[in-house]
């Protein structure tokens, strides 16, 4: 069992604080910058990287603030409003991202004339690694734990009790999912097959990691982030069997 005391600060200088979370997010952007620019000139598809990575990180950010404010702690956030905007210390909703990154992607499109659905098949796959090293970036600061347990890999968050260790659960979900999508690439698929693939897979698997994670909040009866991953499972599903149909 592992005694979790990693400091979450890398760099302090005076009141400035250079935290694992913000670099470890801040990657995440640069590899799917470099992934987006080789996948559309190896598709000769005519899209502005600079400005895609611009809309897609204002948009999902803005997106998993919302979320993470309205959906899963907003006592604590009306309670402290400078908070809102100390995204450094955390508290940022995948779900939200999703859908902040969903909108930004539309407007994106419209206004550069790319096809949703073959830009969502280009960011699926760097999203899936982003999220792998993003959950990393939770581990380190202790937050979205899981329940006690007795196995051997229970590491304590502080309290002094051995909880599931479900950040590290869905970092290895996300590496799944990204390896999957990669071998799923190489072969000729219809436009959305991995974005459905991606949401499927995402969904099903966080639905059942959230019965060990200690929930935030609950929405209509249910933890709010396995509400929300059924949903993508749900809507997954819907989507791909619709495309086999066609």
């Amino acid at each position: 069992m592992f005694v979790h005391n990693i400091n979450p600060v890398l760099l302090k200088l005076g009141s400035l604080e250079i935290r694992y979370y913000g670099i470890i997010y801040a990657l995440a952007f640069l590899i799917g910058y470099y992934y987006i620019k080789r996948e559309s000139e190896k598709r000769n598809l005519k899209l502005d990287a600079d400005s895609l990575i611009t809309y897609l990180i204002i948009g999902t950010l803005i997106g998993a603030r919302l979320f993470e404010i309205i959906f899963y702690n907003p006592s604590f956030y009306f309670s402290n409003p400078l908070e809102i905007f100390a995204l450094w210390h955390g508290g940022l909703s995948f779900h939200g991202g999703l859908v902040g990154g969903l909108v930004a992607s539309i407007i994106f499109c419209r206004k550069y004339k790319i096809r949703l659905l073959e830009l969502g098949d280009i960011l699926a796959v760097p999203l899936a690694f982003g999220l792998f090293i993003g959950r990393i970036a939770n581990f380190i600061n202790g937050e979205l734990y899981g329940y006690p347990t007795n196995l051997s890999w229970g590491v304590d968050f502080g309290d002094g009790i051995f909880r599931h260790p479900t950040q590290i659960y869905e970092s290895l979900k996300n590496l799944f999912i990204f390896f999957i999508l990669l071998k799923l690439k190489k072969k000729e698929h219809k436009e959305g097959y991995l974005s459905f693939i991606f949401l499927t897979l995402y969904g099903l698997i966080r639905f059942f990691i959230e019965f060990l994670k200690v929930p935030e909040n609950y929405l209509l009866g249910m933890p709010t982030g396995q509400l929300f991953s059924a949903l993508m499972f749900i809507t997954g599903i819907y989507f791909l069997t619709k495309s086999r149909r066609e």
